[in-house]
């Protein structure tokens, strides 16, 4: 079965794990940045926000994998 995307459900649940990966790495990224004092706000800044596209992205793949219940 496609999505409106044209992705299968398995590729979607593929890609949905790869982005919870992605964004556990990103958790790993952020935490030795802020042990070693001082270290860059901007990099850290940056970081942040492509962690909270990664959820973003995450949130849109569960979107469409769970079937619409308000038809």
């Amino acid at each position: 079965m496609e999505n409106s995307t044209g992705s299968s459900r398995k590729e979607l649940i593929e890609e949905l794990e790869r982005l919870k990966q992605e964004h556990r790495d990103m958790d790993d990224v952020i935490a030795r940045l802020q042990e070693h004092a001082p270290f860059d706000q901007l990099q850290l800044v940056r970081l942040k926000k492509k962690k909270l596209n990664l959820k973003d992205s995450m949130n849109r793949i569960e979107s469409q994998l769970l079937p619409d219940i308000i038809a």
